[in-house]
């Protein structure tokens, strides 16, 4: 950590969970390598939109962005996180005064309910420190297995691939990876994103989802994938220009 910010490094080696053979597609391992190298140039560096300072304000943030926008969840957790950035001090912070911190956010109640608890298991159960595994993380209250995903990449450099409503939706518009769970399409997603590309892919598809192919109307003469996407309803075949994009305006500090 340098100057109260999780300082991130290159993408380490890819760490991929034993899986079975190449799921079908109707995209070639070539198609697949190509649309990642062109996500890779347009991003170098993505990083996710939450603002955190330290693996805890990360669980905390991504439980709290359930149903909610990472812009909503960060106007309420600036302030928060300022008096309340481990889990000793949320349990001082306390329930009511920490509703009071996070009552623009959708379920405020219920999440600041879990919020306290997990508090209080990672004190008990972990000696106050964020577990590094999956089975461990999912323990804790108000903690699934996206947000589990999301902490693993994040926080602790592992290739992972958390599905959320965009991904979910790309996944399946694009027949890139079609499922009709987000746990079907994290299983095919992981088997067929070159290795090369795992550990970043979960941030472009959903940058790319929330910035370039919305959910209503897609904005497919911004796509730096036109010519190789598959979905029934796109309106381009002609690729935007591969340039780097500006830099990510919010988001934790490198």
């Amino acid at each position: 950590m340098e100057n109260g910010k999780i300082k991130k490094s290159r993408a380490p080696a890819p760490v991929r969970r034993k899986v079975s053979a190449r799921p079908k597609s109707l995209y070639s391992q070539d198609d697949l390598r190509e649309i990642f190298r062109r996500f890779s140039i347009q991003r170098p560096e993505p990083k996710g939109e939450l603002e955190h300072v330290n693996p805890f304000t990360l669980v905390v943030a991504v439980a709290l962005s359930a149903q909610a926008t990472d812009a909503g969840v960060n106007k309420a957790t600036r302030a928060l996180f300022q008096v309340a950035d481990t889990p000793q001090k949320m349990l001082a912070l306390g329930e009511e005064k920490l509703r009071e911190y996070i009552k623009t956010i959708g379920l405020y109640r219920n999440k600041a309910k879990n919020v306290i608890a997990l508090s209080q298991m990672l004190i008990d159960r972990f000696g106050g420190e964020v577990p590094r595994t999956r089975e461990e993380l999912v323990m804790l209250p108000g903690v699934g297995r996206k947000t589990a995903n999301v902490v693993l990449s994040m926080a602790f450099g592992q290739s992972t691939m958390a599905v959320d409503t965009h991904i979910f939706r790309i996944a399946n518009r694009l027949r890139l990876a079609p499922g009709k769970t987000p746990d079907e399409v994290e299983d095919k997603l992981v088997r067929l994103i070159p290795d090369e590309y795992l550990y970043h892919a979960h941030h472009w598809l959903i940058l790319h989802g929330r910035y370039c192919c919305k959910a209503r109307k897609p904005e497919c003469e911004r796509c730096v994938i036109a010519d190789l996407c598959k979905a029934p309803e796109k309106t381009c075949d002609v690729p935007a220009p591969l340039v780097e994009l500006p830099p990510q305006l919010y988001g934790p500090t490198p």
